[in-house]
């Protein structure tokens, strides 16, 4: 067996990094929790894990936190790296996964909670947005372990679940998924997250959550506007538009922007601004710092390779004169979009501020159908320039900047909070409301 190394660099140790600060600024680390590994063929052509080391702080990874084990024979080098490398070596043998990530996902684990006499298996968790729905499954495991960190029954169970799950939750403690490199596991914790962060805001705003998953496991179709984009693992580093500085600087700070605030999960949403003949194109616009995604210069007119959300872009700037758009899955307004009053039967078809920003800001803020046809969400982004599609995000046009309308989804997630915490105290939106926006 060849040494242990003990030392990163390069583009690997990069990866580790950017991957650890995001994991931090998205909140599903403390500073010292989860694990990041990968497995790899080195420059020698042997396999190897390559993990991080234990109790190192993922924001501010040191070259000599990342540890390199054989995949094959016993490496004494397990004594440094993570307490949990039997999962992450288990899980890394299962095919077509070259990456594993444990992440302490907050808003999936207290979503998951309950209060149930222990040891018991729980209930599997049942998304109700699009993202992890389609990116997830329609059930995410569950299990509860006596000892829920470094035990042998963990490395028994968890890859078990990820033979056939994209991700599993451990109760109380988090989650681990798995991916074809390190930036897909990252994407599907970041999506689990995101889809606790809905529940919890639905039960915040007393939104029957039973009641939504019964309709969203009758009926998928119905319940969301339409398949996400599958995720790529090509093609992040590609830019049409590098040597034009200024629109790609707005790109990447909007990027960032969306990430940092939480308007999308990890490489989710889109981003687009017209040109005369073609758009240039961001399929994945939430971008944390030094990760990036593809930035594409496409053409304007349809075509047959479109994804749906390509085409969407596209048909939007075909029946109209704006020069951006926005699409951005926002789990505070998700959740708001199935918000009942009290004495209502069916959701609102609007999200009123409460807030004295918001309301300066915007009268209301429609509520679409899934199913609502493209030009009739043209219409309203006409009147209105944002609009939330219930199971479909929230999509913002402007006649601009990128930076103008990204102002659009940010205001709409602190005018969602403020009705959230509002509910959350027991007040009365209807009287918190002004009159005139009732009359819309």
């Amino acid at each position: 067996m060849s040494s242990p190394k003990w030392q990163a660099t390069g583009e690997l140790l990069g990866e580790f990094r950017a991957l650890g600060r995001a994991s931090l600024l998205y909140d599903v680390q403390d500073s010292h929790s989860g694990n990041m590994a990968v497995r790899r063929t080195n420059e020698r052509g042997e396999d190897e894990i390559v993990i991080t080391a234990t109790g190192s702080q993922k924001g501010d990874l040191e070259p000599s936190q990342i540890c390199f084990l054989s995949a094959t024979e016993t490496d004494y080098g397990y004594y440094k790296a993570s307490s949990e490398t039997d999962i992450h070596a288990r899980v890394l043998e299962l095919p077509g996964v070259r990456a594993s990530m444990h992440a302490h996902v907050k808003d999936l684990v207290l979503a998951t909670l309950d209060d149930e006499p222990k040891p018991a298996r729980p209930p599997a968790f049942v998304p109700v947005d699009p993202l992890a729905f389609h990116h997830l499954g329609s059930a995410i495991p569950v299990d509860w372990f006596a000892v829920p960190s470094g035990s042998p029954e963990l490395a028994r169970v968890i890859p078990e679940r990820l033979a056939g799950h994209p991700l599993t939750i451990i109760f109380g403690h988090g989650a681990v998924a798995k991916g074809r490199n390190l930036r897909e596991a990252f994407f599907r914790l970041c999506v689990g997250n995101n889809a606790g962060t809905v529940v919890r805001a639905m039960e915040k705003l007393r939104i029957d959550v039973g009641a939504v998953r019964r309709a969203v496991t009758a009926d998928p179709g119905g319940a969301f506007a339409g398949a996400p984009p599958p995720y790529a693992i090509e093609g992040d580093d590609r830019s049409d538009f590098r040597e034009e500085e200024e629109i790609l600087k707005e790109f990447v700070k909007a990027g960032h922007r969306i990430f940092e605030s939480r308007l999308s999960p990890f490489h989710t949403g889109s981003m687009s601004v017209r040109g005369v003949d073609s758009m240039l194109y961001a399929p994945k616009a939430s971008m944390p710092r030094d990760v990036g995604g593809p930035l594409l210069r496409v053409a304007l007119a349809a075509g047959p390779a479109d994804d749906p959300e390509t085409a969407l872009h596209k048909a939007i700037y075909a029946t109209s004169d704006f020069q951006t758009v926005m699409h951005c899955h926002i789990p505070e307004a998700e959740a708001s979009a199935h918000f009942v009053y009290p004495g209502e039967a069916a959701p609102a078809d609007r999200i009123i501020p409460v807030d004295a920003e918001g309301t300066f800001l915007y009268l209301v803020i429609p509520v679409l159908p899934p199913n609502v046809p493209t030009g009739e969400l043209v219409r309203f982004l006409h009147d209105y320039k944002v609009a939330v599609v219930r199971g479909g995000g929230v999509w913002a046009v402007g006649g601009q900047s990128l930076s103008e309308v990204l102002h659009h989804p940010s205001s709409l997630r602190e005018i969602c909070l403020y009705r959230i915490g509002a509910v959350e105290r027991g007040l009365d939106l209807r009287r918190m409301e002004p009159p005139k926006a009732k009359r819309w």
